[in-house]
């Protein structure tokens, strides 16, 4: 299965028309376990003191929000809006997550804020357009999201109360899933601008947009190390999906996984030393942890629905 730029919006696409035919549902959000916190890992586990959030659609009701120690333990649901409530992404100071939902009282897809335990869910885009994929910058101060609002998916920059909305990419390509350098100087996407998807880096004001990958197979869902020297990418150039890395500058891509199954979205943990990625290679798609050699590959959740979308929380607690 090839992870194109079509079937990455495929299901935002099949969620808009669920959103837009339901009738709409007051939130009932599951209750929080009070035991939920980064200091309640397992002493001696190497991912104690780490969150991860993520969706799955575990609850019958589609794809929710949920978020779990990273380890596995402890799963816990923040949204319960049916339908489409995916990709959630910590801000830095751990206090909130945004995340993209499809709601029949928005007639659209939107860009959404919630604290960490799920409250006060907000909408921050307010647009009938398609609006996902949402990074926070690493001051919190501005939000880099997805958005056809002006015609194909585009890369768009919003303020965190979601002012003062800018267009950075201008291409007609489909630009999806951006990432940001640690020091919110630049910003890696997904683009099919040159005929097949790779990954480009750009400056964080859209300016000077380079491609990374330049490979004719299919590279996408980059992800910027924590110290800034690494991106994390899928790519099906050795026949199947698989995570890479490779230098800033595109240089040294190196294979981490090695598998006929198909694996995709990786994410670093917040002092680099693990990667969380998504792979089908127990027969159904569920995020795995490795370190970031490609070593030591452990499954955390085990669930026989799709578990997908793997964020860290970027502030450690002990």
């Amino acid at each position: 299965m090839r992870y194109t730029t079509l079937a990455v919006l495929l299901p935002i696409g099949t969620a808009i028309i669920a959103a837009c035919t339901e009738q709409p549902v007051a939130p009932d959000r599951k209750p929080l376990e009070p035991a939920l916190d980064a200091s309640s890992a397992p002493t001696g586990d190497p991912l104690a003191g780490q969150l991860l959030a993520f969706a799955s659609d575990r609850d019958g009701t589609g794809f929710q929000v949920f978020v779990m120690q990273a380890n596995g333990s402890k799963p816990t649901q923040l949204t319960a809006v049916p339908g489409y409530n995916a990709r959630p992404n910590w801000s830095h100071d751990g206090h909130r997550i945004t995340f993209t939902t499809c709601r029949a009282t928005d007639f659209s897809c939107d860009i959404y804020v919630m604290n960490a335990d799920g409250t006060a869910q907000t909408n921050l885009t307010h647009d009938f357009s398609t609006d996902q994929m949402s990074v926070w910058s690493p001051d919190d101060r501005r939000i880099a999201f997805v958005s056809d609002r002006d015609g194909t998916p585009q890369i768009y920059l919003m303020n965190a109360d979601g002012s003062s909305v800018t267009r950075l990419t201008v291409d007609g390509a489909v630009d999806l899933l951006p990432t940001w350098s640690p020091d919110g100087t630049r910003i890696a996407f997904q683009t099919n601008r040159d005929g097949n998807d790779e990954v480009y880096v750009m400056n964080a004001d859209g300016s000077n947009p380079v491609n990374l990958t330049r490979n004719p197979a299919a590279d996408g869902f980059p992800a910027w190390s924590p110290r800034g020297d690494q991106i994390a990418f899928r790519s099906d150039r050795d026949g199947n999906g698989e995570i890479y890395v490779m230098n800033v500058d595109g240089s040294r891509p190196t294979r981490l996984t090695n598998n006929p199954a198909e694996e995709y979205y990786p994410a670093w943990s917040p002092t680099g030393n693990r990667l969380a990625f998504v792979s089908d290679r127990d027969g159904n798609f569920e995020i795995y942890v490795m370190k970031p050699d490609g070593s030591l590959p452990t499954r955390v959740t085990t669930n026989p629905a799709f578990d997908a979308d793997p964020a860290w929380a970027i502030t450690v607690t002990r």
